[in-house]
């Protein structure tokens, strides 16, 4: 799909009559309403991360195929807008673009929203740069690989929240500010996790100050979400990266060493799974 001449912020400020929103509800398919959730959880997300995500059980060029002509139909109603920029590498056409929601993609939601009389908040990111680009579809990309593995294995993924839905009250009149929260679970057992996507671009001390919110929220005597303390899942781009992290948290008082964990981003799934196996046979 050749891009259209979208501007960098994610509405393209165009109007649309009520009486379109409604008409195009009443057309939208499963798939269609799924894609729209999907990029109102994340804010933005990949061509290639929703072809993973919603057309799965295609195969072969048909599943190209339909994910491009799926998601042109949605830039072309408006409920979608891509950014200008592409994300780099050697895919063409859609699956390189960044979706995030249009004008008419939020006032469907708000229309299912009212009608099914949920509190589904819509989330629409503001103005937006390369690092928040960057920093978000890192976060997605953790969200695919997610449900891309409880596909194959024994493992539910329960919830998964990102920013600002993620945020939880800290018990001193502010916010935990995670990147992202999930739970998955398998039988009985059930982890509860806060997500830090680190991209190596904080200092030191900006990283200190970060963990240390954790660290104060537990002092407090405050339970998060599932009524426990989830533990912190730090993702890093890098192995030296990781040592810097790891450095900082062995600096950090009780209960650090047990509440954080470092990991690459492409390993991040497989140490989730790991935690969670190793619960159900103890």
């Amino acid at each position: 799909m050749t891009p259209r001449a979208f501007p960098s912020t994610p509405s393209s400020g165009r109007r649309v009559r009520s009486a379109l929103v409604v008409a195009l509800a009443e057309t939208l398919t499963d798939r269609e309403w799924s894609i729209l959730a999907t990029v109102n959880r994340l804010r933005l997300v990949t061509g290639l991360q929703l072809e993973r995500l919603h057309f799965a059980e295609l195969t072969g060029k048909s599943r190209s195929v339909v994910r491009w002509r799926v998601l042109k139909r949605l830039v072309d109603a408006q409920a979608l807008t891509p950014l200008a920029r592409r994300v780099g590498g050697s895919l063409r056409g859609s699956a390189q673009l960044t979706y995030a929601l249009d004008t008419a993609g939020e006032r469907l939601l708000r229309l299912r929203r009212n009608l099914s009389q949920t509190k589904e908040r819509i989330r629409r990111p503001g103005p937006i740069g390369d690092r928040f680009v960057a920093h978000t579809l890192a976060t997605s990309e953790l969200y695919a690989q997610l449900v891309e593995r409880s596909r194959a294995e024994s493992f539910t993924l329960d919830n998964f929240q990102a920013e600002p839905a993620a945020w939880w009250p800290n018990g001193a009149g502010g916010w935990m500010k995670p990147d992202a929260y999930l739970s998955i679970s398998a039988g009985k057992f059930t982890d509860h996790w806060w997500v830090e996507v680190d991209l190596a671009t904080e200092a030191v001390p900006t990283l200190r100050g970060k963990f240390l919110a954790y660290i104060d929220f537990v002092s407090l005597g405050q339970l998060g979400p599932g009524d426990v303390v989830p533990r912190v899942l730090v993702t890093v781009p890098t192995l030296e990266r990781r040592e810097v992290v790891a450095s900082v948290v062995a600096k950090l008082p009780a209960p650090a060493e047990e509440m954080f964990a470092a990991v690459l981003h492409n390993e991040a799934v497989g140490l989730l799974t790991a935690e969670l196996s190793e619960a159900t046979h103890e």
